[in-house]
């Protein structure tokens, strides 16, 4: 993949380019509707395909925020259509990477040093690149090392991207002025803390040894030393990517014991930390010779405070579905029913959202679950393209966690699903201390 010598940084460089991309997906328009006018039957994939390349190679251009919203946005196979999930999926796993010299610039400014007299040795040339930095491998004094580089001018800009990419986000979401508001503040409050380094050192020493004793995952040692507020450095893991691995045709016990791997990793977070790794991409996980699943990326964590806790893993955990009046009561709580609206309405969201957890809790109702189950996917799918087409939730609906914990959860099953783990799913339980 072709090297960027030069990442625009300023928010005048940054504007330039989102409204030389409008202006390209406006053109793409005017093209569609051109060629309809002699074709009626023409349908929106040709444009969504010259849509989803040009905002991609637009983004991945810029890098940060907005390459990170289009990844969000990939990880939900409900909300865009393919060929935005397949162009956006792209930045998972490689993002065009920066030159050498701009890498050189980096740790001189944060350093005073250049890699080369850090470092025994340095590869230039990156192994990862993604939508906040990049890795490449070194050694010192005999150890193998990953060293993860932010790209520049990512942190500061954070905000002013994610204004600029509102009017993208809005014409492919759909979603309300409200809605939109509500999400962007939680991704820009998860994104300032993904772009501080030194707080990533930080809570990836405090996570890793918080998880270290469960079966079958291993985390790199961190070395603060050799860390700043843009780059960290750890030690290196070898193994592969999802992708890759799954091309392996590893056996079904091996499958089982990563997919297990993972459940457990997600499940001791929300239950006995309160807080969790919130960017479940294949690309934050390897899967190692042996079939350990090493986790390589602390960067996104959501805390989830006792007033959203309790009430959400309270409808997974006990029997509180069946009582409609606790239901609705909880589902006040958590904003998904809200106080205006009228009996017709409460009947409904409670009816949609009440189908909705039934489906996400399957996989606690019993002692293990078959993730590689297609129809469960496909009720999963299904339930979320008749969401979408609803009038009805394009107004904001749900608390702010909701964003982090439900896309944090539909990851999890995801990536067990592209596994096809069978797993034991009571492993850890919620602690509900509300009375039922």
């Amino acid at each position: 993949m072709k090297e960027q010598d030069s990442i625009p940084t300023s928010k005048t460089q940054r504007s330039a380019k989102f409204v030389k991309t409008g202006i390209k997906v406006g053109g793409n328009y005017i093209k569609h509707y051109s060629k309809k006018l002699f074709n009626p039957a023409l349908n929106k994939d040709e444009l969504n395909l010259d849509n989803a390349t040009d905002i991609y190679n637009s983004l991945s251009e810029l890098k940060g925020s907005a390459l990170k919203v289009a990844q969000m946005l990939s990880m939900d196979k409900n909300i865009l259509p393919k060929a935005y999930v397949d162009q956006f999926s792209l930045s998972l796993y490689n993002a065009p990477p920066l030159s050498g010299p701009l890498i050189v610039r980096t740790f001189t400014r944060y350093f005073g040093k250049t890699p080369f007299q850090i470092f025994d040795e340095f590869n230039i040339s990156s192994t990862n690149a993604a939508s906040i930095g990049q890795v490449h491998q070194a050694s010192l004094e005999g150890k193998k090392l990953a060293v993860k580089i932010q790209y520049p001018g990512v942190g500061d800009s954070i905000s002013s991207d994610l204004k600029m990419v509102k009017p993208f986000a809005f014409r492919l979401l759909g979603m309300s002025q409200k809605e939109l508001e509500v999400y962007m503040s939680e991704v820009e409050e998860r994104l300032l803390e993904e772009t501080d380094y030194d707080l990533e050192i930080k809570r990836s020493i405090e996570f890793s040894e918080a998880c270290k004793n469960i079966p079958n995952l291993i985390f790199p040692t961190y070395f603060p030393e050799l860390s700043s507020k843009r780059i960290i450095t750890m030690g290196w893991l070898d193994g592969l990517h999802m992708k890759e691995f799954m091309k392996t045709n590893p056996s079904q016990d091996i499958c089982n014991q990563v997919g297990q791997a993972l459940w457990d990793f997600y499940n001791f977070q929300q239950h006995e930390l309160r807080a969790v790794h919130a960017d479940p991409h294949p690309g934050n996980f390897l899967i190692t010779p042996d079939g350990k699943l090493g986790v390589i990326d602390f960067g996104c964590i959501k805390e989830m405070p006792a007033d959203f806790y309790e009430p959400f893993f309270s409808m997974t955990s006990t029997n509180m579905l069946q009582d409609k009046a606790k239901t609705i009561k909880t589902f006040r709580e958590l904003e998904m029913i809200r106080k205006d609206d009228t009996p017709a309405q409460i009947e409904f969201f409670y009816q949609v959202y009440k189908e909705m957890i039934e489906l996400f809790a399957l996989p606690y109702m019993s002692q293990t679950f078959d993730f590689s189950k297609k129809e469960y996917f496909d009720n999963l799918y299904n339930y979320g393209e008749r969401i979408a087409r609803m009038p009805e939730f394009k107004q904001a609906r749900g608390v702010k966690h909701f964003i982090y914990v439900n896309r944090t959860n539909f990851g999890l099953y995801n990536m067990l699903h592209e596994l096809g783990a069978m797993v034991r799913t009571d492993t850890w339980k919620p602690h509900i201390n509300t009375p039922q």
